[in-house]
């Protein structure tokens, strides 16, 4: 198999997923299925609050920003699973725009200017993104993005990032609450009931809800030991109402090209998760279905920019269940948003999320994200590895996730904009993927091009 390029219209022969793509499912199943891919959005569980304690906001502006996170996924998920993409893909929010907003948020205009930024970006990537058949800018980006190597290579190194958000937040820290031994023990109790149902005979109905479960038991073994918050839950009771620019509204230049610029990544990790989701439904995809599918995305990004939320992207974490449940309804997704939707707008719904135990959440994750990650080895053992792409594989992905360890004083002391690249693996990987792929191409045509036509000094 050669990786130089890859027709969008060719199919798996041999699906992995138990129940398809189009294929319906019983609406008790669709539940459970939807509560569980929501548990396994911990990005979705964690962004909000993180977000409400770097700003020092209100209970209540940190409720309104999960119900917002929540009503902005749900929408988008509605249309990507029914009208535009057709796959079943669950969009959450974005590490790097929540990277975005903590770096720039403090700045002399605030939320409000990080927000009308945010938005501006986005509405920009959804003039781009327009699903034109011929040529429109996404087609082209998704020709690049889907061959394997490139793929691969972005679903690897977002894999190995979210490690960061595994056994770290799995174990705690000295000053939260059932550090170390309970936290370790509650998340072993979910991580290990996530394996072993996962591995179950097909059909098993603990293995397509393996995930739920283990949260449920996990979160009963943690309450045991230390005291949670679930009595609070009814004593907030009442509905969200989004709110058009509920922090203020302003644009600088320089947040518009910082927003734009994390945006880029995020778009093609989602072009390359609708690849290998598309494969193992054994589905075509073609690049006006990508097209569509990205557009959905950043207009979902805008309108929670608008209303005080966070950009989408194709959730990590759920791929990993769609390949631990073999589940691939994506009317279980457009369940999922359903949920999503109507619980964003339930006060005592933003209790509840913060009443999960985040060791118990994160350990289940580590299991997925260990699933994910296999998954990209798998893409990636259909390459050829020429010395070209032994480079192409190995030099971003090394780059990219040495960004992790950049000591912080170092990442301070340079320019927002760097910041954010650097401080991002997904960001930095897939820049230096584009520049790498694109010099590659470039050397190609010069080497095959007659002696008379190539550029001086080649």
């Amino acid at each position: 198999m050669t990786t130089e390029t890859v027709p969008p219209e060719v199919a798996p022969a041999k699906p992995v997923f138990d129940i398809g793509i189009d294929d319906r499912v019983r609406f008790s199943s669709a539940i459970g299925l939807g509560v569980q891919n929501i548990l396994g959005m911990a990005g979705l569980l964690i962004f909000p609050a993180l977000i409400g304690t770097a700003f020092k906001l209100s209970t209540e502006d940190t409720a309104y920003l999960y119900g917002v996170t929540f009503m902005t996924s749900g929408l988008v998920v509605i249309l990507q699973s029914v009208f535009l993409l057709r796959l079943p893909i669950i969009q959450g929010p974005y590490a790097g725009s929540l990277a975005a907003l903590l770096a720039v948020g403090h700045g002399s205009g605030g939320l409000g200017a990080a927000f009308g930024s945010m938005t501006v970006a986005g509405a920009i990537w959804c003039v781009l993104a327009l699903p034109l058949k011929r040529f429109g800018l996404i087609t082209y980006l998704g020709r690049f993005v889907r061959d394997p190597i490139i793929s691969g290579v972005i679903i690897l190194i977002l894999a190995t990032q979210l490690t960061s958000t595994a056994l770290p937040n799995w174990l705690g820290t000295p000053e939260s609450k059932g550090f170390p031994g309970i936290n370790l023990l509650a998340g072993a109790v979910a991580a290990i009931l996530v394996v072993v149902f996962t591995v179950l005979p097909k059909g098993t109905l603990l293995r397509r809800g393996a995930a739920l479960v283990a949260v449920v038991l996990g979160t009963v073994v943690y309450a045991v030991f230390e005291p949670t918050s679930f009595g609070e839950v009814g004593r907030n009771l009442g509905i969200t109402v989004p709110r058009l620019f509920p922090f203020g509204f302003a644009v600088q230049p320089d947040l518009v090209l910082i927003f734009f610029i994390t945006l880029l990544p995020a778009i093609a990790e989602s072009i390359a998760t609708y690849d290998i989701v598309a494969k193992w439904g054994g589905q075509e995809l073609s690049a006006h279905r990508v097209s569509q599918g990205v557009f959905g995305e950043v207009l979902g990004s805008t309108v929670g920019a608008v209303f005080g939320g966070m950009s989408t992207l194709a959730y990590p974490d759920n791929i990993g269940l769609l390949r631990v449940t073999k589940v691939g309804s994506r009317y279980v997704t457009l369940t999922t948003g359903i949920i999503l939707l109507v619980l964003g707008g339930l006060k005592p719904f933003d209790r509840l999320l913060q009443a999960v135990p985040l060791p118990v959440l994160a350990a289940a994750g580590t299991v997925l994200f260990g699933v994910l990650f296999a998954s990209a080895v798998d893409v990636l053992s259909g390459v050829e590895w020429t010395r070209e792409n032994l480079m192409l594989a190995g030099v971003p992905f090394i780059t990219a996730i040495g960004g992790l360890f950049i000591p912080a004083a170092s990442l301070h002391a340079m320019p927002m904009l760097v910041q954010l690249v650097f401080g991002q693996p997904l960001i930095l990987g897939t820049l230096l993927l584009i520049v790498m792929k694109a010099g590659f191409g470039l050397t190609r045509g010069w080497s095959s091009a007659p002696p008379g036509n190539r550029p001086r000094g080649t």
